[in-house]
Order: C-alpha cells, then structure tokens, then sequence
C-alpha cells in the first residue's frame, strides 16, 4: 500500500512540475473520453479518427509555422489567404497551364518563401509592426484569390497523383482484408524509435547531472506513450492506414522539432523570442531570424494551401477564410506563450488535434454552430489565461 501512495505521490508531483507539457496531453484525453461516451462510441471510431486527423493536416502545418512566429514575439495574420491564393495558383498552373505536377509544387513552395520573406523584411527591415504589415498581407492576398477565382468560382483539379496528396493513404505491403499492415508495423517501430530516443536523453541527462524523472515515473511515462501510439496505430490500421497527410505532417514536425531542439538556429530564435536585446548584443542578428521564420511561415502556407486544394480537388474562392485564427488557437492551446520564448511545434500539433476534436464532436453530438463558435473561444481563453497562470508562478 506504501509503494502505492508512494507512485502517485510522485506521479502527482510530476504532473504538477511539468503541467506546461503534460496539460494539453491531459485535455485531448479528457476531451476524447467526454465525446466517446457523449457520442456512444462514434468519436473513436477508426473511419472518424482518420478524417479528424486529415481534416486537422493543412491547420497543423500552419500551427507549426505559427508557433515560431509567436515565440519570437510577433504575429501573422495572413497565413489564411496566402494558403488560399497559393492553392489556387497550384489549380491554374495545372489546369489552365498545363504545367507538370512537380514544377508546379516546386513553384508554389518557392512563391510562398518569397511572400513569407517579403512580410518578414517590412518587419524586420522596414520597422512596421507584424500585425499591422501581416494583416496588409491578408487583405492583399484575400483580393489576390478573388482576382484569379472570379470567372469561374471554383477551378476543379483533375490531377489524380495531386489529389491524392490528402486524400491519398499509403499502400500496404500485404493485402489482408480489415487490416492495415504496414500500419502496425510503422506503429510499433515508432515505438521501439520513441523508447530508443527517451532512454538516450534520460542517459545523456544523467551523464551531464541534469535532473530526470525516477526510474518509476520513466517507466510510467514510456508505457503511456507507446500506448497511445500503438492504439492509434491499430484504430488506423482497421480503417485504411495512414493518409499521406499524416505522413507529410509528421515529416514536417520531425523537420522543425531537429531545427528547434538540435540546431544552433533554434536555440536562437528562443533566444530572440526570450529578449530581444539581449540576443542582439549576445551577437545573434534579430533581423534575420525575424526574416528567417516569416520565411518559414510562408514556406508552410504554401503548403497548407496546397493541402487544402486537394483535400477539395479544386480550388475556391472561400479557400483560407479563417485558416490563420485556427493556427494561431492551436499554437496557444499546444503551449506557445503570449509573452513568446515558450513553445513546441510538437506542442502545437497537439493544439491543433485539440481543436479539431472539439468541432469533430460537437457535430457528432448535434451543438449549434453559433455554441461551437462560443466554446471554441473559451477553449482559446482559457489556454492563455493557463500560460499566463503558471508562466506568473515560475
């Protein structure tokens, strides 16, 4: 019984150290387990979790960009109708240009850098405020995807290889009928990955006598985990496997999540995001790292809107309307902090999927559109009120 109240005792000490990271984990799960039984079962279903995570793929890719965009104390109003103008350009060059899928990829990523570079450098160089030179930057490309839309509306993709980029899934080594194979198998080799990585850091930590977690709660926390990710493997594996969107989201976050924990780049845009001035005379320049990560941001825009257009096999004149509030939301929910020099871009994916249960449930379980909007909006307070609560405290 001792060793027992000795577990949680530690488990709640943990828990309460590392409520930062461990708080979002612990409202997705709450919120998962509340439209489980609310739906009777339908929320975790394997055919709704699939969508839930394909339809969150374009936002989370936008969060990602976000997040650094906040931590280095700025803001980007315009990711929306950059995703949506660039998604649209993708439909002309292909439908109305004839070019070649690749070159037309290729060409929207590059025009998207070049627009992210392009905010950056009114930021940076020109000394407007990001909100003031991002929120000219919506307007600007709201009007651009209405000028290349207005003679049709819609311009239908027929390109089958783009379509298939979100709403494509990957295909299985072996046909096996109600199984997704190759699923299970990238499922626990994520495991044995995931396990591999966590026991090298505890053992780095330990060598530099940094502090880690007891053997308990390491344990603890390594079984949770391969948990979740096995569970989630399977619920796939008995629906179609992972989509190509998952794929291109988890590439992304593997991207940035080695740029901002295992590169000196990173470490400077914390830097910067932290404070400024002293980043500055430290020797790091401010205003490449401003241009740096507006680039970053246009790069991923560029991206989501392609995402989009073939997620809808076209493009439309709505595409992007309100694409930047829900990255921004997701950011905030996966940690990012309001002041900046806090966040994770691991943290802002799950921001994103919090978000993106949420509507998942509510239509499930029949709530008004005008409710979801209000809930939405106390989920986003109540993430910064969080932020601001225990950055006080430390």
């Amino acid at each position: 019984m001792k060793v027992i109240n000795r577990y949680f005792k530690d488990l709640n000490a943990v828990i309460k150290e590392n409520i930062r990271e461990y708080g979002m984990f612990i409202a997705l799960a709450v919120i998962m387990i509340i439209f489980a039984i609310l739906s009777g079962g339908l929320f975790l279903s394997s055919r709704n979790i699939s969508n839930l995570l394909n339809q969150t793929g374009y936002i989370a890719v936008l969060a990602v960009g976000m997040t650094l965009v906040i931590v280095i104390r700025h803001i980007d109003l315009s990711v929306g109708f950059v995703a949506g103008f660039l998604g649209a350009m993708a439909a002309i060059f292909m439908v109305q240009m004839n070019v070649p899928l690749i070159i037309t990829l290729v060409a929207v990523i590059i025009i998207g850098i070049l627009i992210g570079l392009w905010h950056g450098f009114l930021i940076a160089f020109m000394g407007l405020p990001a909100f003031v030179a991002t929120l000219a930057g919506m307007l600007l490309f709201r009007g651009a995807l209405l000028q290349v839309t207005q003679a049709t509306g819609t311009i239908i993709i027929p390109n089958d290889t783009f379509n298939a980029i979100s709403n494509g899934y990957i295909p299985d080594i072996v046909n096996i009928p109600g199984i997704h194979l190759l699923t299970l198998i990238i499922g626990v080799l994520a495991v044995i990955l995931y396990i591999y990585s966590d026991i090298k850091v505890r053992k780095d930590k330990q060598k530099y006598q940094f502090k880690v977690l007891s053997m308990n709660m390491f344990v603890t926390k390594l079984i949770f985990v391969s948990t979740i990710i096995l569970v989630i493997s399977f619920i796939l594996a008995t629906f179609r496997g992972i989509s190509y969107t998952v794929v291109i989201v988890l590439i992304i976050v593997a991207i940035y999540h080695t740029l901002t924990n295992k590169m000196a780049v990173g470490r400077y845009i914390y830097a910067v995001g932290g404070n400024p001035e002293a980043a500055e005379l430290s020797g790091i320049s401010v205003k490449r790292i401003t241009l740096l990560v507006f680039g970053s941001m246009g790069m991923l825009s560029a991206i989501s809107g392609i995402m989009f257009a073939s997620r809808l096999r076209s493009a439309t004149v709505t595409a992007g309307t309100l694409f930047e509030l829900d990255a921004i939301a997701a950011a905030f929910v996966g940690g990012v902090s309001a002041k900046g020099g806090i966040g994770k871009v691991t943290g802002s994916i799950i921001g994103a999927i919090v978000m993106a249960s949420l509507s998942s449930g509510m239509n499930l379980i029949g709530v008004a559109v005008s409710i979801q909007y209000v809930i939405k909006g106390l989920v986003l307070i109540a993430a910064v009120v969080f932020d601001v609560r225990t950055r006080n405290k430390r």
